[in-house]
């Protein structure tokens, strides 16, 4: 007769529902006005011309366009601009 004592139970099991971060379109993509191009915690990314901020952090687009990602000024920054076609 095989028997086996129950063992304790775990206190793991668990995890955070992802929250699907990072770049929505890429450079060189056309955005329409309103596009979400980047999701993010913190300012990883810095709103550039015809880009605005949500108070979540996610640029959007404020006018059609292509995406242009760059580095500027004495801390390296990187920006996300909209280049009016």
């Amino acid at each position: 007769m095989a028997t086996k004592k129950a063992g304790g139970s775990t206190r793991n099991g668990r995890d955070s529902e992802a929250k699907r971060l990072g770049v929505k379109r890429f450079g060189g993509e056309s955005v329409l006005a309103g596009s979400i191009i980047v999701r993010q915690r913190g300012t990883k990314f810095h709103a550039g011309s015809n880009v605005g901020m949500g108070k979540d952090h996610t640029l959007f687009a404020t006018a059609d366009g292509k995406v242009k990602f760059e580095v500027k000024g004495e801390k390296n920054r990187k920006y996300v601009s909209i280049i009016a076609e």
